[in-house]
């Protein structure tokens, strides 16, 4: 099985940056993508960004594209996502999860591994 640990989270002001960090080990040969969630107070947990373990462009959703950038670095098993321009509505706790088969970056049923999240706190 696979274990993620979110860091990074805290609390910034609107406009400012954070850049979360997802640690994964143990069977991460059979990750196929990593993703990153988020839930904010009183609302369902939302896709926020996706990167293949493998390589290729990151996938984004509308509302942070252009504003966040996912990365990985397979030689120490981590992935990032870099945050800037931060808003209120950012104010969520953060998840990074891994899939280990194709299909929608955004679905999130297809997400097996869960991190135990992170808090980020956008003031305004």
């Amino acid at each position: 099985q696979v274990q993620l640990v979110e860091s990074g989270g805290g609390l910034v002001q609107a406009g400012g940056s954070l850049r979360l960090s997802c640690a994964a080990s143990g069977r991460t040969f059979g990750i196929y993508t990593m993703g990153w969630f988020r839930r904010a107070p009183g609302k369902e947990r939302e896709f926020v960004a996706a990167i293949t373990w493998s390589g290729g462009n990151p996938y984004y959703a509308d509302s942070v594209k252009g504003r966040f950038t996912g990365s990985r670095d397979n030689a120490k098993n981590t992935f990032y996502l870099q945050m800037n321009s931060l808003k209120p509505e950012d104010t969520a706790v953060y998840y990074c999860a891994a899939a280990f088969s194709p299909a929608a970056f955004s679905d999130i049923t297809r997400y097996s591994a869960w991190g135990q999240g992170t808090q980020v706190a956008v003031s305004s």
